[in-house]
């Protein structure tokens, strides 16, 4: 988890390096051809900072969403367990869910059943 932070703070830290860089050149630029060349230069890197700190932020994106995924696979795992205690106290050894754990809609592997 650190490297996904590290990477997103520095694409983050380039993003805003780069902003900068274009609006000194804008800046200096004056309307003098050789300026404005850095300026457009400046643009482009800025434009490549924005990609590289997008391509950052998603990967971070996705790493929270994996994790918020586990931690709901965990409680859904948790209910099994208690679902498969309650029930094997049951008569008959029914292999019927237990009527009071409600459906969780939530997981497309019970509204298939």
């Amino acid at each position: 988890m650190d490297n996904i932070i590290d990477a997103l703070n520095n694409a983050y830290q380039g993003f805003v390096a780069a902003a900068a860089g274009v609006l000194e050149a804008k800046e200096s630029s004056g309307g003098q051809k050789t300026a404005v060349a850095v300026a457009a230069a400046a643009l482009e890197n800025f434009k490549q900072c924005q990609e590289l700190f997008r391509v950052a932020r998603d990967q971070a994106e996705e790493f929270v969403e994996s994790v918020k995924q586990k931690d709901r696979m965990s409680k859904a795992v948790q209910w099994l367990v208690i679902e498969l205690q309650q029930g094997s106290g049951t008569a008959g050894g029914s292999s019927h869910p237990h009527p009071s754990v409600p459906f969780d809609a939530r997981f497309s592997e019970d509204a298939a059943q």
